[in-house]
């Protein structure tokens, strides 16, 4: 894949919104191993999200190896006990790519919470390496993680459940398959109650690459950005749950392939701004 050999230090992270292409171009997964910059990455797969384990790590360890993976690792932590497993930490640790895969993200924060694991994903996070999530596996990745409420009628008080995530990322709220699964109302919510956290909603077969205070989209689907910093008025206080909320003036953005937006001053970036680093990132992607 004609990449040097030592990685950076920037800490690379990717959320992917779910049901990424696997069988033809398969452009999101080739980017991630690409991230790693290395020549032949070692990728770590953890499946405890999923019911189907055993499929899942194969489906991911066919399309990596023919990437161009030199490893493939099956982190196959299943239970609380196997978050301290000596065999699974060194695992993460050999891990030049940390890919967590989709299904329950209770499921991943309720066995990794406080453990071992998660404080060496996180080791491995800060120190260069790439952590990328699809689905749940991308949900988990901020400080405070949706994990359930109604798509078609979530804009009523208390209808999006919130609770503590890995903590890769602070100050968003990542919602996934979100196009698909008419998830509009949920970041809705979520911004009327907690206008702070900026909402990026993930369409199927799209991601982000979080790098040093950008967000940028790549995939073939649609990067949602939802804004809630700006809103003059709820009425969410007043209510008690399940009332029907008003949120007035939130501002919301559509990315594609190549777009980039700003944490800092939350707004899309220019190609202008982007410039030369939005010149090294396509090379990086080639």
């Amino acid at each position: 894949m004609n990449m040097p050999t030592k990685p950076t230090l920037n800490r690379k992270l990717v959320a992917i919104g779910g049901a990424e292409d696997k069988a033809s171009d398969t452009e999101i997964l080739r980017r991630v191993l690409q991230f790693s910059q290395m020549a032949d990455p070692r990728v770590g797969v953890i499946t405890t999200a999923s019911s189907v384990p055993d499929e899942v790590f194969e489906g991911y360890r066919k399309v990596f190896e023919r990437l161009g993976a030199g490893e493939v690792m099956d982190i196959r932590i299943r239970e609380r006990a196997d978050a301290s497993d000596s065999s699974m930490l060194e695992m993460i640790a050999r891990s030049d790519v940390v890919f967590i895969s989709g299904g329950d993200q209770m499921r991943l924060t309720s066995i990794f919470g406080g453990s071992d694991a998660l404080t060496a994903i996180r080791k491995k996070y800060e120190d260069g390496a790439v952590v990328a999530g699809t689905s749940a596996g991308a949900a988990c990745q901020s400080t405070t993680m949706v994990y359930g409420g109604p798509a078609v009628d979530s804009l009523r008080k208390g209808a999006v459940k919130m609770t503590a995530g890995f903590g890769l990322i602070d100050g968003v709220i990542i919602d996934t398959h979100f196009l698909e699964r008419g998830r509009f109302s949920r970041l809705m919510e979520v911004g009327a109650t907690n206008p702070e956290y900026l909402g990026v909603g993930l369409g199927e077969d799209a991601a982000v690459l979080f790098e040093e205070g950008t967000i940028h989209a790549f995939g073939s689907g649609h990067v949602i950005i939802v804004d809630s910093s700006t809103i003059t008025g709820s009425n969410v206080f007043d209510l008690t749950d399940g009332e029907a909320v008003s949120v007035h003036n939130v501002t919301m953005h559509a990315l594609v392939d190549g777009n980039a937006y700003s944490l800092s001053d939350r707004r899309v970036l220019s190609a202008e701004e982007l410039g030369t680093k939005g010149l090294e990132q396509r090379n990086a992607y080639s």
